[in-house]
């Protein structure tokens, strides 16, 4: 897992992300190719080596090849970003911050500064920058603002700019020095892109890039770095706790229950299987494996409630471990759900797309979790003739859970003219016969 912190102490803006990503080893060629793409024949990326207060930096210029470039909604600007929907993703993002500063629709935005082509070069370039150095995780320090106030399409503002301090909900920030050190086009990508505020993480740095800005303050230098590397994993304490022998006693299922009968009928006592499954849950909380996460959401409120199966199918096929609805009520009244995914920081970005090509969500949150994961095996056995999967969770060389594939069961129910009820329990006796008990060793691989 490649991860990617964000040093934005000084500030933040979109030039100085792609110029700190370009020196820290992104390709220009095809952060070009990706900004052709979008926007053909249009602009020209070139990078310098500046000096921002004495220390070396990468200066990304973004030349306009057309001039009297104007103003754009973002109805225009989804239109032209529909091949890149993480950038895309980011000026959604400020578009609905920039609606929330002028009391209108995210549509009826005009951009001014942030609507140039630099900008949607800057964002798009950054994006494709990210994908070439193979960054799958993204965090960042809390951010410098400036203080002051700042010349903008709208007369003098207070620094930081009202769409900035908009794009900061819920991240930390400061004033860090006089004038704007944080634009909006910066302070989006740095929402969009960041699971995390944090300090340095603990990280095996593999890769270092300095991104300069256009003034350069004596005493302070007007860059944004960023350091890449492999992140070591957090394990998740609560979920690596030991439980009580209550909690695993009231742990398990139907087909749990069924397979401690069928133990029962081969000669083994209730008290001793309850016990056993204590123990087994017990081991299983010490040596199941802490693994990295990704967890993505997103609310909406106006889908045909007749798409949601397909959508977790489809997000399930796109790389997600789990993915689920829980039902919200939203703003004036409006009921809603939120989707949420599980998957691999690998496939995140898969994910996260095909929220947006399946949804109406105009926004997708992320965070970082870590969760503890038992191994798993599945392993066949026969009811009637009939294939069952039994999927084993195991750890420490036995088995935790053994539980068995529902659509076969609802296969075997059809097949037999039994209920489901009956045709779980038959699996779970076969699953016991066949020695796929809770203690018991996994058969091989």
């Amino acid at each position: 897992m490649t991860h990617l912190w964000i040093d934005a102490s000084a500030g933040i803006a979109g030039d100085m992300l792609l110029g700190a990503l370009l020196d820290a080893g992104a390709d220009l060629a095809r952060v070009q190719n990706a900004v052709d793409a979008v926007l053909p024949g249009a602009v020209r990326i070139t990078t310098t080596e500046v000096r921002r207060a004495g220390l070396r930096a990468h200066k990304a210029d973004v030349t306009p090849l057309a001039a009297d470039q104007p103003h754009r909604t973002w109805r225009d600007i989804r239109g032209l970003l529909g091949d890149a929907p993480r950038a895309a993703e980011v000026f959604a993002r400020l578009a609905a911050a920039e609606a929330a500063v002028h009391g209108v629709t995210p549509d009826e935005v005009h951009f001014h500064e942030v609507g140039a082509l630099d900008a949607i070069a800057d964002v798009t370039g950054v994006c494709a920058a990210l994908d070439d150095l193979g960054v799958t995780t993204v965090s960042a320090s809390e951010v410098a603002v400036g203080s002051g106030a700042v010349r903008a399409a709208h007369g003098i503002l207070p620094v930081p700019a009202p769409a900035v301090a908009e794009l900061a909900r819920g991240w930390r920030i400061r004033s860090g020095g006089t004038g704007e050190l944080a634009t909006p086009t910066g302070m989006a990508l740095l929402r969009t892109l960041a699971a995390t505020c944090e300090d340095l993480p603990s990280l095996t740095v593999s890769a270092i890039g300095v991104g300069a800005g256009t003034r350069d303050t004596p005493g302070r230098p007007n860059i944004v770095r960023v350091l890449i590397g492999t992140a070591a994993a957090k394990p998740d304490r609560a979920a690596l706790r030991e439980p009580s022998i209550q909690e695993t006693m009231t742990q398990g299922t139907t087909a749990q229950a069924a397979t401690t009968q069928a133990a029962t009928a081969q000669g083994a006592t209730a008290q001793g299987a309850t016990a056993q499954n204590a123990t087994v849950h017990e081991d299983a909380a010490r040596t199941a494996m802490a693994q990295e996460a990704i967890v993505l959401e997103a609310n909406v409120d106006d889908l045909d409630p007749r798409l949601w199966p397909g959508v977790i199918s489809a997000l399930l096929a796109a790389g997600a471990d789990d993915a689920w609805l829980t039902p919200i009520l939203m703003k004036k009244g409006r009921p809603a759900h939120t989707v949420t995914a599980l998957c691999a920081p690998a496939s995140a970005h898969a994910v996260r797309d095909r929220i947006f090509q399946e949804t109406s969500t105009l926004g997708v949150r992320s965070s970082r979790r870590s969760k503890a994961a038992l191994a798993r095996t599945f392993v066949r056995v026969e009811v009637a003739g009939h294939p069952v999967a039994i999927k084993l969770g195991h750890a420490a060389g036995r088995i935790v859970q053994a539980m068995p594939e529902f659509d076969d069961v609802a296969a075997l129910a059809a097949a037999l003219g039994i209920t489901q009820r009956e045709a779980l329990a038959r699996a779970a006796q076969a699953a016991a016969a066949a020695g796929l008990t809770l203690g018991a060793t996994p058969p091989p691989s």
